[in-house]
């Protein structure tokens, strides 16, 4: 088995509790690890993840487990901090579905029951060194590939996230050679992620004008589509400030500008309509191989998948 060096790995322990913390900060010292930032609070967390990003942060669930998965997406969204693909380990005491389910879809790489061992978290640190799971970028989520099934078909495509713990633990590069590595593969994953993320976005702003199209206004599913759609325009037009795809922010105007209509409950047709050219011209620019009629079968697929899944939900 290779031998990893952790002596120049920089880790950040989240966790309330000083004895908690103190615990998992024993475990990592005797796997090797000598470089320490700690943090009773998710502000504090958060804090240090844009100060100085850490090769790996441990993370108490209990607490305040909503706004901790909130803070990892957020940073695995490339929202907050500078490198959004740090090996990420949460902790927690129970094993209940809901916190399971919320730590997977935080886009976290691991979850751990305490009281662990120190051989535990070492092999499970392994593990996101030497075969970390390759990364997924959808409308909702950004973080390790979780599908269960591998024979599903499905459109999203993997792709290896900077890890910068592996280019210390097991490649053990320089100093100069770790920054010019990790700043590379930064650049190149995170125009990777910004680039999915608004051609998912933009596909997801297409689904939502068709499925209000087929709601009735002022019901609770328009509401939440209506919401839900001005959000995710808010998103795509700071993510295209400043880039070469600026122009997209023309489209995300009109869009809101359609959301207002409809809030304000002038002229439906006309807003719809306004909203659906805003909404495919928006997705022209990020997938423009494809034509508007192939975008459209592609979009009322989807739709169709959606209404199915409702149904079946509500039948059962």
């Amino acid at each position: 088995m290779t031998r990893l060096a952790y002596d120049s790995a920089e880790t950040l322990i989240y966790d309330p509790v000083s004895a908690n913390r103190a615990a998992t900060r024993a475990a990592l010292y005797n796997l090797g690890f000598r470089h320490f930032e700690v943090a009773s609070t998710i502000e504090a967390f958060e804090d240090s993840i844009k100060r100085r990003p850490p090769d790996l942060a441990v993370c108490e669930a209990q607490g305040a487990e909503n706004e901790l998965c909130a803070s990892i997406q957020n940073l695995r969204q490339g929202t907050s901090g500078y490198n959004p693909f740090i090996v990420i380990i949460v902790t927690a005491w129970e094993n209940s579905n809901s916190l399971v389910s919320r730590v997977i879809n935080s886009g976290a790489d691991d979850l751990i029951l305490r009281p662990f061992s120190t051989a535990v978290i070492g092999q499970r640190i392994r593990t996101h060194i030497e075969r970390r799971k390759g990364f997924v970028v959808t409308s909702e989520y950004v973080g390790p590939d979780r599908r269960r099934d591998p024979g599903r078909e499905s459109n999203v495509e993997l792709f290896d996230p900077p890890n910068s713990l592996k280019l210390k633990a097991l490649e053990r590069l320089s100093a100069e050679e770790i920054t010019a590595r990790l700043d590379a593969q930064l650049r190149v994953a995170r125009e990777r992620l910004t680039a999915e993320k608004l051609r998912r976005d933009a596909f997801q702003i297409c689904v939502l004008w068709r499925l209000m199209q087929a709601s009735l206004p002022g019901t609770s599913k328009f509401d939440v589509d209506l919401l839900k759609l001005r959000n995710v325009t808010k998103s795509v037009a700071r993510r295209c400030l400043g880039t070469e795809v600026e122009s997209a922010v023309d489209w995300c105007e009109s869009i809101l500008a359609a959301i207002e209509g409809l809030e304000a409950g002038v002229d439906r047709n006309a807003s719809m309509h306004l909203l659906g050219h805003a909404a495919l011209n928006l997705h022209q620019v990020f997938a423009p191989e494809k034509s508007t009629s192939d975008h459209l079968a592609e979009i009322d697929a989807t739709v169709a998948m959606v209404a199915a899944r409702t149904q079946t939900a509500m039948a059962s």
